[in-house]
């Protein structure tokens, strides 16, 4: 059945059709059901009840339930009430056989095989009229309820799968209230309360629905919901006064709330919508499993939003948030979060003088969470530590991999380790599995250094240091694959772009880092970028021997 299909109205305001060849049949039934407050529509064939089903459907106007004589002459009562059944916009539509003659049980059976919801021998009285008709249009109101109901349990079901799916508080109070205004088909608007006590606020975009509050409106709205949280676990449901409410959500009638928390009492979330009856009470119940799924899908984003902040404290209270003036070079860095819903990574830079040059240095811990933010901790103090003694670059990758070995057996990291001498333009570059530093220099195309190794912790011997000789005013840049990383796109060919775009960036290294922001905006991981420029000024000399 197509619950699309027109709702049967009430017994006093119900439309008929009556279907019968006879003139004075059609008349005197008509009479009947016109004085119990019916709106009849009379035919004299099938095939003129057809044309009229045909033109009120197009126009949104079909009948709640049809009246038809068995014995029609063009078509008779059963077949017109299979060809009426097997269009689904109108099989929805109760069928009444009716006939003069006696009826026999056959007759009976057949109306029944084509669809018919009752047979009617005339003449009758009133009442069985009446009551005949009520039952068809209560069994077809009844019906058309229970399959909307079942759309609506199955879109409940549907919308629950979207709210799990949600990857972070944002998104989860988001797509809750698109799901809340499908299944209410009214406004919404949802509220989630983060354990900092940020409110996530997430509305409804359907064309016929658009809510579009500014920040004042929604702090209020915020503000009432703070208010009405309960303190106890599952789901309640509240309204809130149209005086107390902001009219730009739903107008000036309030909003009904439907707040929901957890077993342990943490994160409520809150359904709003406009306060409108709900006959039968069908659409609170679905709401308040909408929110009691929301509730539950929020707790384990809060505990990763946790375990984020925590990793991006760790992180940034370890890298440098400025660099040291270094004689002879410019260096300039940038470290760039993808987004709030991005997982955390391991990517470091560091910069540290030596006795025997700048040690510059970028790296990336594999993997996304709070255990690799601690790793690329260590691994940069112990970075600090072993350069004290010695910074030849391939000396302190062999010392780090052990390191790894032994403390993190499990973990593996990527790495590219530059001495500069500023001196001397003298450069020595270990890598250990990272993107090999780009050299730019001041005319001429980008190239990249023949730099390569095994990663961290895999316990491979590496290879001796690559030399370079930077001249005056050129630039080493190192970056992390978050930067020009696009799913769908060979890492090779976004290294060509890279080197592409340094060659065109400005010479400076601070703007270099800006531009190379600009140009690369796909970001799904966290970026780190590291540009040193040797000073035009200086003229290197030969290195001492």
């Amino acid at each position: 059945m197509n619950v699309t299909a027109q709702e049967p109205r009430t017994d006093e305001a119900s439309t008929v059709l009556v279907v019968d060849d006879t003139a004075a049949n059609r008349y005197a039934l008509s009479a009947v059901l016109r004085r119990a407050g019916h709106v009849v529509v009379p035919v004299a064939s099938a095939g003129e009840a057809l044309i009229e089903l045909d033109v009120r459907l197009r126009a949104g106007a079909l009948p709640d339930v049809a009246l038809v004589d068995v014995g029609l002459p063009d078509l008779n009562g059963f077949e017109l009430c299979r060809r009426v059944k097997a269009l689904p916009p109108l099989a929805g539509m109760p069928v009444v056989h009716f006939s003069a003659r006696p009826s026999e049980p056959v007759d009976r059976c057949r109306a029944l095989d084509a669809g018919g919801e009752a047979y009617l021998t005339v003449p009758a009285e009133p009442e069985e009229i009446h009551a005949v008709v009520r039952a068809a249009l209560r069994g077809a109101r009844e019906l058309i309820d229970a399959q909307a109901q079942f759309d609506r349990l199955a879109l409940l079901s549907e919308s629950v799968v979207e709210v799990q799916g949600a990857r972070c508080l944002g998104e989860l109070a988001a797509t809750t209230a698109e799901a809340t205004a499908r299944l209410t088909g009214q406004s919404a608007a949802v509220f989630v309360l983060g354990g900092d006590g940020d409110v996530h606020t997430g509305l409804s975009r359907r064309e016929a629905h658009v809510i579009v509050p500014d920040a004042d409106e929604r702090e209020r709205a915020a503000a009432v919901v703070r208010r009405v949280v309960c303190a106890r676990g599952g789901v309640r449901s509240t309204v809130v006064p149209g005086a107390l409410w902001p009219a730009a959500y739903f107008g000036p009638g309030g909003a009904r709330l439907v707040l929901a928390r957890t077993s342990e009492g943490r994160l409520p979330v809150c359904l709003a919508t406009p306060v409108v009856p709900d006959p039968g009470g069908r659409i609170g119940p679905l709401m308040a499993q909408l929110a009691r799924a929301a509730a539950l899908a929020a707790e384990p984003l809060l505990m990763y939003e946790r375990e984020r902040h925590v990793a991006l404290t760790l992180q940034r209270s370890f890298l440098p948030a400025q660099l040291p003036r270094l004689p002879g070079v410019d260096v300039a860095f940038r470290y760039v979060p993808a987004s709030r819903q991005t997982e955390i990574g391991g990517d470091f830079y560091a910069v540290l003088p030596t006795p025997a040059g700048i040690l510059v240095g970028i790296g990336d811990v594999v993997g996304h969470s709070l255990d690799a933010a601690t790793v690329m901790v260590e691994i940069r103090h112990a970075l600090r530590a072993y350069a004290v003694e010695d910074a030849r670059p391939d000396r302190l990758v062999t010392r780090l991999d052990r390191m790894l070995q032994h403390y993190h057996p499990e973990t593996t990291a990527t790495l590219c380790l530059a001495l500069v001498d500023p001196a001397t333009g003298r450069t020595r570059v270990a890598n250990a599995g990272h993107i090999p530093p780009l050299r730019v220099p001041r005319r001429g195309p980008a190239r990249y250094a023949d730099a390569a190794g095994p990663l961290l912790g895999l316990g491979l011997p590496h290879p001796a240091p690559t030399e370079l000789e930077l001249g005056p005013g050129e630039r080493l840049l190192m970056v992390t694959d978050g930067l020009i990383e696009t799913r769908g796109t060979d890492l090779s060919d976004s290294m060509a772009q890279l080197g592409v775009a340094a060659t065109a960036a400005p010479a400076a290294p601070d703007a270099l880092c800006d531009t190379l922001l600009s140009c690369f905006t796909a970001r799904a991981d966290d970026i780190a970028l590291l540009a040193l420029r040797l000073s035009p000024e200086v003229s290197p000399r030969a290195p001492s021997p």
